[in-house]
């Protein structure tokens, strides 16, 4: 077997999947707050398109935890995104831990993945409707 043959999920997309205890509602914040519609629908599930990913809401009884990221996304001017999240009613949070602190909702991370060039990552992260914790990220080179 090559590689080739082992990596066969390397080559399918990757697509994060959100529960919503309350899809309507959920479907209102993220039109409302984040200015996103769903590209489709199906009865318990809503679909959206960022770029060339895709994420889903799906009606579920049971709820995140909210204790880590659960899906981010990368932007180039990040300080202009979140001031504009916060006109639209976006609560970002805030975190002081020894290392790692936010300073009007924004971090400063030292450190990046080498194959994405950067020496480090701004970063931002807001609650949706549901507790979904999501992060919003700037490469610093």
């Amino acid at each position: 077997m090559n590689a080739d043959d082992r990596n066969i999920l390397a080559r399918g997309r990757v697509a994060t999947r959100l529960p919503a205890q309350d899809l309507d509602r959920a479907r209102r914040f993220y039109a409302e707050q984040l200015g996103l519609e769903p590209v489709d629908e199906r009865p318990g599930g809503l679909l959206y398109r960022c770029g060339d990913t895709e994420f889903a809401l799906f009606k579920s009884t049971g709820a995140s935890p909210g204790t880590f990221t659960q899906m981010g996304w990368q932007v180039d001017d990040l300080e202009t995104i979140v001031s504009e999240l916060k006109q639209r009613g976006v609560m970002f949070e805030e975190v002081d831990v020894p290392g790692f602190r936010t300073k009007d909702g924004i971090a400063e991370i030292d450190g990046n993945y080498p194959s994405k060039g950067a020496r480090g990552e701004r970063a931002a992260w807001f609650r949706d409707s549901e507790g979904n914790l999501l992060g919003i990220g700037e490469p610093v080179v």
